[in-house]
């Protein structure tokens, strides 16, 4: 199995934590007066860095200490409301399990800050399944640039062309096929047919059922 890599989006899909990111992003929009709503969010926001959202959703230039102030609010109120909820992704643990027994390189690669990866590696016990992290500290540009998939092929010294992304965001999707890689669609935050519209290599419902078997036979087409 050392002839694939995996790379993990965290958000939607280590864990399935779609309602809380949405929950915490509209009572933010509510607090600062911001006129969006959940389609515009999946549209606009989920996936995409505090560096690329913040100003934009502000109409102005930021600084770097301005736009970690604001944006940690928000992480904040998402952390608070989550953290009695978490859990890893239905059958997650199982497939990661066998990812190790089986010597599959494999990176957490989100566009989330540092303070909700060590949340979330915490509270769900799953730090010790992953070697490599990549986080928003680590990239410049946010999803759809593919920026964050590449950094994570060369930290595991594999070429992009065998790496499979894991990914519940439209805006992911796109930075994994940006990027020259295989996605599969995670449906936590979008339908099955939306993923599928987006060119997906597959797409499921969590990791139930999952083996490293299908995930090989994606390069056989």
């Amino acid at each position: 199995m050392n002839s694939i890599a995996l790379l993990f989006d965290m958000d939607g899909v280590i864990v399935d934590n779609h309602e809380f990111h949405l929950k915490s992003w509209l009572d933010f929009f509510e607090k600062h007066h911001i006129g969006m709503n959940e389609a515009e969010y999946k549209a606009k926001v989920n996936g995409r860095t505090m560096e690329n959202i913040i100003p934009q959703l502000f109409g102005r230039e930021m600084n770097h200490e301005e736009i970690w102030k604001i944006g940690e609010e928000k992480e904040a109120l998402y952390r608070e409301m989550y953290r009695l909820h978490i859990k890893p992704t239905a059958g997650l643990v199982t497939f990661l399990a066998e990812v190790v027994r089986q010597q599959v390189p494999r990176t957490v690669s989100t566009s989330a800050p540092p303070a909700n990866v060590d949340f979330t590696m915490k509270l769900t016990g799953l730090r010790s399944y992953f070697p490599a992290i990549i986080d928003s500290t680590m990239v410049t540009h946010g999803k759809p640039h593919p920026e964050v998939y590449l950094k994570s092929a060369k930290a595991l010294g594999v070429k992009p062309a065998q790496c499979i992304v894991f990914e519940d965001a439209i805006l992911g999707i796109q930075a994994g096929k940006n990027a020259g890689m295989k996605v599969v669609g995670v449906a936590t935050t979008h339908t099955r047919e939306e993923l599928e519209f987006e060119g997906t290599d597959l797409v499921i419902d969590d990791f139930r059922g999952l083996d490293l078997n299908q995930l090989s036979d994606l390069y056989q087409n």
